[in-house]
C-alpha cells in the first residue's frame, strides 16, 4: 500500500511538471510571437481571388508550423516575396529555398529544430507559394537580382543557406554570385547540380503529372519522391496538388543544368550534401562530384529516405544539417 501511496505522489508530481513545462513554453512561444510581429509589423495576406484555393491549403499546411512565426511580403523590382519569419532576432540567418511544385511550408518537420539556433527566413520562390510577380523576369541573372534584393532588403549581409531540390540548384547559383555572402550551404538532394537527372519511368511520372496534375496519379508520385508517402499529411498533399495545378516547367527550370567542375571549384564556403538512398534525382555519382569537385564538401547518404529526404528522415536530417551549421 505504502509503495502504491508513493507511486500515485511521483505520478502526480511528473504530471505537474508536465503542466508547469507545458505552461512556460505556452508563455515563451506568445512572447517570441508577440516580439515578432513587433518587428515586422502585422501580416496582410495579398490573396488573387483565382489563387484562394490555394491560399487556404498553404495557411492550412502552416498549422503544421510548430513555433511562432510570421509572415512577410518584401517588395521587390519584379514583385512581392512571400517570406516566412521564425527564430530569434539576434541569431544567426539561415535561409531556406524550397523546390519545385512546392513552398516554404515543406519545411514542416524542420523548422523547430532550426528555430532553436537561427533566425530562420524561408522563402517562395518568385514563382511559387504566395510570392507573385509584377513584371517577367527576363533572364537568371534577373532571379539572381530577386533574392539579392530580398537579402539586402532584410539586412542579410552573412547567411547559411540551405535549399532542397530545386532550391539546391538555386543555392549553388546563388552563391556562385554572392559568394562573399554566403557562410556555409546544405544542399539536400539538389536537382540538376552535379549530375544529370536519370532518365526513367520515376521521371516521366512526375514531367507527366507537372505537365497535367491528377489526383489519381497524386500517390503514384509522391511514392517517387518519398519512402513514407503513405505518412505524408493529407494538408501537404493537397497543397502539392493545388501548387502544381498553379505551377508549370518554366523557361528558368528548363535551363537548370549541372554545373561546371570550374563554378564548383571556386564555391570556397563549406558545403554539407546529403540525398536519401532512395533518391530518383541523385545517387552516388552526385556524391563522387561534390567530393571530387567542392573545395569543402561534407557529403552523406541517408537511409530509407527519397528525394524528399528532409520528410522522409527529418530527426537524422535536421541532426546533421545542426551538427555541420553548429560544429
Amino acid at each position: 500500500m505504502k509503495h502504491l501511496m508513493l507511486l500515485a505522489l511521483a505520478l502526480s508530481v511528473i504530471c505537474c511538471e508536465n503542466v508547469k513545462n507545458k505552461e512556460q513554453s505556452k508563455t515563451t512561444n506568445l512572447n517570441i510571437q508577440m516580439e515578432l510581429e513587433k518587428e515586422f509589423g502585422k501580416y496582410m495576406e495579398d490573396v488573387n481571388p483565382k489563387d484562394s484555393a490555394y491560399e487556404k491549403a498553404y495557411n492550412k499546411m502552416l498549422e503544421l508550423w510548430e513555433v511562432p512565426y510570421v509572415e512577410i511580403y518584401v517588395p521587390t523590382h519584379f514583385g512581392k516575396a512571400h517570406i516566412i519569419v521564425s527564430g530569434p532576432k539576434n541569431a544567426r540567418p539561415l535561409v531556406l529555398l524550397h523546390g519545385m511544385n512546392s513552398s516554404s511550408t515543406v519545411w514542416y518537420p524542420n523548422v523547430q529544430a532550426f528555430s532553436k539556433h537561427f533566425r530562420v527566413y524561408a522563402i517562395d520562390h518568385l514563382d511559387s507559394g504566395k510570392s507573385y510577380l509584377e513584371t517577367e523576369v527576363e533572364d537568371l541573372a534577373q532571379v539572381n537580382d530577386w533574392y539579392a534584393e530580398i537579402f539586402n532588403q532584410l539586412k542579410l549581409e552573412k547567411i547559411y543557406l540551405l535549399g532542397g531540390s530545386k532550391g539546391g540548384w538555386l543555392s549553388v547559383f546563388i552563391a556562385l554570385h554572392q559568394s562573399s555572402r554566403i557562410d556555409k550551404m546544405v544542399l539536400l538532394s539538389p536537382s540538376q547540380t552535379f549530375i544529370w537527372i536519370r532518365p526513367g519511368s520515376d521521371l516521366l511520372a512526375n514531367i507527366t503529372f507537372t505537365i497535367n496534375p491528377d489526383r489519381d496519379r497524386l500517390q503514384s508520385v509522391l511514392e517517387t519522391l518519398s519512402t513514407k508517402a503513405d505518412q505524408i499529411p493529407q494538408t501537404f498533399i493537397d497543397q502539392f496538388f493545388l501548387a502544381t495545378q498553379k505551377s508549370s516547367i518554366g523557361k528558368f527550370t528548363t535551363q537548370m543544368r549541372p554545373f561546371s567542375k570550374d563554378e564548383l571549384n571556386a564555391l570556397n564556403m563549406p558545403v554539407l550534401v546529403l540525398i536519401g538512398d532512395k533518391d530518383m534525382i541523385n545517387n552516388e555519382k552526385s556524391i563522387e562530384e561534390a567530393k571530387a569537385l567542392l573545395p569543402q564538401a561534407e557529403t552523406d547518404i541517408v537511409k530509407n529516405a527519397g528525394h524528399l529526404l528532409s520528410i522522409d528522415q527529418p530527426e537524422i536530417v535536421n541532426r546533421k544539417i545542426l551538427d555541420f551549421l553548429n560544429p
